[in-house]
């Protein structure tokens, strides 16, 4: 039985935080223990030039990767059952996204909200915006079906972009012949986590983050400073759970859910304090993050262990790459153009090289 394939993708920008976690790499932990799975997971390199192209942003990034592949396998994440390449070192993508790219309107990408919402970040007008902005959603169609995913497991504001990589897949299959697989969203079980300043969710742009690599005193004075209920002056005025930061938080990493139940009651009764409550967060949090942290000074330590983890995945991904690019023309009609040409002109070459030298 085919196994099924998922995909899926972090943008190289810095540390990597428990929204990340929760969002994603949870899934991922899950995804790569099912025997049924083949898991593609990489670090979207080419994606960073949407917003830093610069020569320097592109050498800075370099130890963001490094940094990003620690997070990965602190976290638990097994390179024997996944696959974990830089998207920058894999030919195909630069073909495949080519190819698509005669796929696609650019009404289609206009429509999308992702390219309004960076246009309005940006300060563009949607009709003035880069190229490579309008159609990074492209790219991530290219992304996902180069190793013909039929899954993908990230955030709910990714909807849009899995649409269009079926409408691409659709498109290819009419024209060419059936191919590539229509992916599928998987959404995480907490799609997104709220930020510690209860302002929307945890970004590092917004410095609202508690981060992975986040030492055990560093988290709880982010814990003791998180927001919690403004009109909740003292331990005995009812409290609010919902949009509260600390419960969030529990709710997403204590074990304990009849202990996390009961806190909520008290919360609203008014009948425990919110030291108290973040005292018990506090404790959460660094049991998770211990794991990861010993993981991590593992790492570390083992000089060019995670570039040759890197290195040998990406090795890997590009002979799929090369395997899917070489079917792939070869269904559109292009490899038959050039096989001919090449024929042609060694079978000319071939019959000037007998021939005797003239006199």
């Amino acid at each position: 039985m085919e196994k099924r394939r998922i995909l899926t993708a972090d943008r190289p920008t810095g540390l990597l935080h428990l929204g990340h976690y929760v969002g994603s790499i949870h899934n991922r932990l899950q995804l790569q223990h099912d025997p049924n799975n083949e898991c593609y997971f990489f670090i979207a390199d080419l994606h960073m030039l949407t917003t830093k192209k610069e020569k320097a942003d592109i050498i800075g990034s370099r130890q963001a990767i490094r940094e990003m592949m620690v997070d990965y396998l602190s976290c638990g994440l097994d390179p024997q059952k996944i696959t974990i390449y830089l998207q920058s070192a894999i030919e195909a993508i630069y073909e495949l996204n080519l190819i698509f790219e005669m796929l696609v309107n650019v009404n289609r990408l206009q429509g999308l909200p992702s390219i309004k919402e960076m246009a309005k970040n940006a300060r563009m007008d949607i009709e003035t915006i880069p190229f490579g902005l309008l159609g990074y959603p492209v790219l991530m169609s290219a992304d996902i079906l180069l190793p013909r995913a039929h899954a993908v497991p990230v955030g709910k504001d990714n909807e849009a972009h899995i649409e269009l990589a079926r409408d691409v897949a659709r498109r290819f299959n009419q024209l060419y012949g059936e191919f590539f697989p229509l992916p599928e969203l998987i959404e995480a079980e907490v799609p997104t986590l709220i930020g510690t300043d209860g302002q929307g969710k945890m970004s590092k742009s917004a410095g609202n983050c508690i981060f992975l690599t986040d030492d055990a005193k560093t988290v709880e004075k982010k814990v003791r400073g998180a927001y919690t209920d403004p009109n909740r002056i003292r331990a005995d005025i009812p409290g609010t759970v919902e949009g509260n930061p600390v419960f969030a938080y529990l709710d997403a990493f204590d074990k304990d859910t009849a202990a996390v139940a009961a806190l909520k009651a008290r919360y609203r009764q008014g009948t425990v304090s919110d030291v108290e409550v973040k005292e018990r967060l506090i404790s959460v949090l660094n049991a998770f993050l211990d794991p990861i942290r010993e993981r991590r000074r593992e790492f570390e330590l083992e000089e060019g262990l995670v570039e040759e983890i890197l290195y040998d995945g990406t090795l890997k991904m590009q002979e799929v790459g090369r395997e899917v690019i070489k079917e792939v023309k070869s269904l559109m009609g292009l490899s038959g153009t050039w096989n001919k040409i090449s024929r042609l002109a060694r079978e000319r070459k071939a019959t000037l090289a007998k021939q005797p030298p003239l006199l």
